[in-house]
């Protein structure tokens, strides 16, 4: 008789599901400064790597330079960030303004908030075991090819 543990339901289904979960509690308190949570999270890369050029954010954030391109745009237009010519005249250079590093400060007070109603909902014992938990597949998945992700 097979007595080894089997998985059941679908494993993307479930984090999907955890993650607009979390997702409703963060985007609900950093919303309250103006920004979404993705919008905070590229303000806040940008604020610890900036100046740099796009393409390198777009690496050092995991995502498409088209979907970074569509994302930077609302923050430039609100005048949280601006993009400079860099040094050649094919390259740019995106930066935080005075005022987006307010608004990171004020969304940043915000998502403490947020992080710590998830430690008292979850426990922080808890918390801690599932950021090692996703750590730990993030290293296992680390080896495979973009595309292979996307199947």
């Amino acid at each position: 008789m097979d007595t080894a543990v089997k998985p059941q339901g679908c494993t993307n289904l479930k984090l999907r599901q955890l993650m607009r979960r979390v997702a409703q509690l963060y985007d609900a308190e950093v919303g309250k400064t103006g920004l979404r949570g993705t919008q905070y999270s590229l303000l806040s890369y940008v604020a610890k790597l900036g100046p740099i050029r796009p393409v390198d954010l777009a690496r050092a954030m995991k995502v498409e330079p088209s979907t970074l391109t569509r994302n930077l745009r609302p923050l430039i237009e609100a005048g949280l960030l601006q993009q400079d010519a860099g040094p050649d005249a094919r390259s740019r250079l995106v930066t935080v303004t005075e005022a987006g590093r307010e608004k990171r400060q004020e969304a940043q007070r915000r998502w403490r908030v947020a992080q710590e109603a998830l430690n008292a909902r979850l426990g922080p014992a808890r918390v801690v075991a599932l950021h090692a938990l996703l750590d730990e597949c993030q290293d296992l998945l680390a080896d495979l090819p973009d595309g292979e992700l996307h199947d």
